[in-house]
């Protein structure tokens, strides 16, 4: 389960990234993660109809309703903790969804640099100068 200690990419404490429907790893609706998670479901996400294409083109069908995992399917809009190296390969790839700094855990800081989340940031800190 999350963990009060658990901050997010700006050092701040995590934030709940979505409860409709209810994401992370643990289901807590936060991007909290733990040893468990080998994924590194990490990044909070906006998604968009187009990284739900990319998504599913490699491999990652994030659309589909898997009822079996308790998953409802993505449509875009919602928000979701993504896995880091999956976010980053839509980056690469021209179709990175924005993020929600506040509830991004600072572990995706471990797969992707600090300043290619803020290029996405759909959120601005209480404080404009932590993004410089």
């Amino acid at each position: 389960m999350s963990e009060p200690t658990e901050r997010n990419v700006l050092g701040d404490p995590l934030e709940a990234c979505g409860t409709d429907p209810v994401t992370g790893f643990y289901r807590d609706g936060c991007c909290s993660t733990g040893p468990e998670d080998l994924g590194s479901h990490t990044v909070c996400a906006v998604v968009t109809s187009q990284f739900l294409e990319h998504q599913r083109s490699v491999g990652n069908d994030l659309a589909t309703p898997r009822p079996e995992w308790h998953f409802p399917g993505l449509k875009p809009g919602d928000r979701w903790c993504v896995v880091a190296m999956r976010w980053l390969q839509a980056y690469q790839d021209g179709v990175a969804a924005p993020v929600v700094l506040a509830s991004t855990n600072e572990r995706a800081l471990d797969v992707v640099p600090l300043a290619l989340l803020r290029e996405h940031a759909v959120d601005v800190p209480t404080d404009p100068r932590s993004l410089s």
